[in-house]
């Protein structure tokens, strides 16, 4: 997804017209509410911007009982959109209307961005892998007495998610594979789901 950059004027962001009818096309929020959602944001973060550490303060902020630090990397890129290591206004309000209000599949669209660790448009087995032990901690959890290894686990969901059995995964492959609620897959995207469910 391609995100045009947003204003900026005497080192202060600026929402231009056209930042503000895109985020109304990707989200159900009003004119009236972005500019509220705005001026919010802009108390917290004044350049406009949220950096890797204060998005690493927010995360254990917002989830103080979950265990993100591994997860804290690949969860800022999804929000980081243009890959330029910081989170602007746009990039956050979409990201924060899908997961919270998004289908299913808008919601996997934009988790599969946290397993694409190049951001290529593809998962790789070895990005898979990195992720699965990544989030390995948060899988033991559960009271399958077999427990599998990391490799297996990464091995059988790859296995899964690749149906053209090119070696690489595309969006549409991921979101199917959940969407047929593959056991591995679904697993996988449940747990991250998971960090973003507050009791």
């Amino acid at each position: 997804m391609f995100l045009p950059k947003m204003g900026c004027m005497n080192g202060k962001e600026i929402l231009t017209e056209e930042d503000k009818d895109y985020i109304a096309a990707n989200t159900a929020i009003s004119r009236e509410e972005i500019d509220q959602h705005h001026e919010n944001f802009l108390q917290k973060h004044p350049d406009g911007k949220i950096s890797r550490k204060d998005f690493s303060a927010m995360m254990r902020q917002c989830y103080p009982t979950a265990d993100t630090d591994k997860l804290e990397k690949h969860i800022f890129r999804m929000y980081d959109a243009n890959n330029d290591g910081q989170i602007d206004f746009k990039e956050f309000m979409v990201v924060l209307y899908v997961m919270s209000n998004g289908s299913a599949e808008e919601n996997l669209r934009q988790i599969f961005r946290i397993f694409d660790i190049n951001s290529d448009g593809t998962i790789s087995q070895k990005e898979l892998q990195k992720i699965v032990k990544d989030l390995f901690h948060l899988l033991k959890k559960d009271s399958d007495p077999q427990k599998e290894s990391e490799d297996f686990l990464a091995e059988t969901a790859f296995k899964e998610m690749d149906e053209d059995r090119d070696g690489k995964v595309t969006i549409d492959e991921f979101v199917g594979a959940c969407m047929k609620q593959e056991k591995f897959t679904s697993l996988l995207a449940l747990r991250i789901i998971d960090v973003f469910v507050t009791d």
